[in-house]
């Protein structure tokens, strides 16, 4: 009896092992190979898979290399393309606009046809967003990541927030730390004979997370730097963790930087809870601030609640707490960087500075901005557009299919993932014309409609039903921001700067923005 049941558990060992390794040779060789003759019959062109690994080594191999590497601002050619998504560029230059690449055993097919673009980003059950590695989750997750009911009811809950009447309110806010920005300008000025070198990058940072806690949880820089600082950190593990592979199980390994992750996302939530329970127990002594963005969620989810009486209809704390930690992100980081490569540009092109400054001061004077005078600012507007295309915060766009689905003539087996690249798109001389990779805020004089001609060609954040929820946030607070840097400073470049953009999540400078700032009389 005994032998038997040896004999029975080496036998149902045996058989266990040989299913996972199968399961490991079919995932990682045997699929891919299927994927890849499916693809390449499809006629999409690309790099064959090689064995585990794909295209990930040559890609960060080409991000690394950028790395040590700098150009020249005064050029208007592939520069900046091969720069920032090089491998991505090199593809599509070899391959064509519609071809193969490799995350890893993961096929992922990029597509640059508007109407291809149109039909992924409409059709939101068929194209979803790729499971993200688990440690990257660890960043942030809310509305941005979520799919299906659960993205509509968070998309519901959160949308009042960033209403235009909502906004409004949030304009004093952007004033005041605009203001302190500035003040600290002033006085690094004013000793140095009116004028001084100064790297912008880091004061914008500062702004930008000023104007997220005072207006999502109605505190000052200063009480919630700590947070930032850890979100920083978070951004740029998170990153290596983009570029590894991973593997199922692998952010259960005690490496130092899961560790070290896990410890930051672990001292996030709590500090964030914190502010999130004194604000609901404020809220039941009925001394609750329902003007700023926590207050705006957390009143629109017990109405929702109330409405449907079930709390599966409302968002758990947790889940309040994530949708926290994504406005930490997503509202800090991408409004600094469409102000520091305006900031940029603008130095290059002192014509359009000028054109600008005088706008500003033709339809405000030197006085204090409101919400329509922001919205009169139309040569402003162009600008920020312009810069938009050329250094967008975000520089591609993902989608997985986890069903066989058509795609315009293609039929996309599940498993794989689309690219959208959206500099590619943006820099393309098919859409934008000869002058492509020239500034020239001129192409929207009449809007971005005309400017694209109505085509899926320019969405620096995004399109369709998932476009950025925050966007008409982070672009009223940036023309505040500019729009009182132009009324009293002028600024050039410093001939210490070096123009290295580079990607940690988002687009930043990966040397600093060395600027001289001249004090207006």
């Amino acid at each position: 009896m005994y032998e038997e049941v040896r004999n029975t558990l080496v036998v149902s060992c045996v058989v266990a092992i040989l299913l996972c390794v199968w399961k490991l040779i079919d995932m990682v060789w045997v699929t891919p190979l299927k994927l890849e003759k499916y693809l390449r019959n499809q006629g999409f062109k690309g790099n064959q898979y090689r064995f585990l690994f794909g295209d990930t080594k040559e890609s960060l191999a080409m991000f690394r290399a950028s790395k040590s590497n700098h150009i020249d601002l005064d050029h208007d050619d592939d520069a900046v393309l091969s720069h920032v998504v090089g491998f991505s560029y090199k593809s599509m230059k070899y391959h064509g606009k519609k071809y193969i690449t490799w995350m890893g055993w993961q096929p992922r097919v990029t597509v640059m046809d508007p109407e291809l673009i149109k039909e992924i980003l409409t059709k939101m059950n068929d194209f979803q967003k790729p499971k993200s590695n688990p440690l990257g989750r660890l960043l942030a997750t809310g509305v941005v990541s979520y799919e299906g009911d659960q993205w509509a009811k968070h998309r519901k809950i959160i949308n009042p927030s960033f209403h235009v009447e909502k906004l409004k309110n949030m304009v004093p806010a952007f004033r005041l730390s605009c203001g302190e920005m500035l003040e600290k300008w002033e006085k690094l000025v004013s000793p140095k004979g009116s004028s001084c070198e100064l790297d912008v990058w880091p004061h914008l940072q500062t702004l930008t997370s000023d104007v997220i806690s005072r207006t999502a949880f109605g505190s000052s820089y200063q009480e919630g730097i700590r947070i930032f600082e850890l979100i920083r950190e978070q951004s740029v593990l998170a990153m290596e963790a983009f570029q590894s592979l991973y593997f199922p199980g692998s952010r259960f390994l005690p490496t130092k930087r899961n560790k070290r992750m896990k410890a930051i996302d672990k001292e996030i939530k709590f500090s964030i809870r914190s502010i999130v329970d004194n604000r609901l127990k404020a809220m039941k002594t009925g001394e609750g601030n329902f003007e700023d963005l926590l207050g705006i969620i957390l009143e629109s989810n017990i109405k929702e609640v109330e409405q449907h009486q079930n709390k599966s209809h409302g968002m758990s704390i947790n889940e309040v707490i994530e949708e926290c930690k994504l406005f930490y992100f997503a509202g800090q980081e991408t409004t600094s960087s469409l102000l520091l490569w305006t900031m940029i540009l603008l130095s290059k092109h002192q014509e359009w500075q000028s054109r600008a400054r005088e706008e500003v001061l033709n339809v405000v004077g030197d006085k204090n901005m409101d919400i329509d005078g922001l919205n009169r600012l139309k040569i402003v507007n162009m600008i920020f557009y312009e810069v938009l295309r050329l250094y967008p915060p975000v520089v591609g766009l993902a989608r997985k299919v986890y069903k066989d689905v058509t795609l315009g003539e293609h039929s996309l087996p599940s498993g794989v993932q689309i690219g959208i690249p959206i500099m590619l798109m943006h820099y393309d001389e098919k859409n934008w014309g000869s002058d492509a990779k020239k500034f020239n805020p001129d192409r929207f004089s009449e809007g971005i409609s005309k400017a694209t001609k109505n085509q899926v060609i320019y969405f620096p954040f995004g399109w369709g039903p998932r476009i950025c929820l925050g966007q008409n946030f982070a672009m009223l607070e940036a023309k505040m921001a500019l729009a009182m840097i132009l009324q009293k400073f002028r600024f050039e470049l410093s001939p210490s700067y070096v123009h290295a953009p580079h990607i940690v999540l988002i687009l930043q400078p990966q040397h600093g923005a060395q600027l001289i700032l001249h004090k207006l009389q």
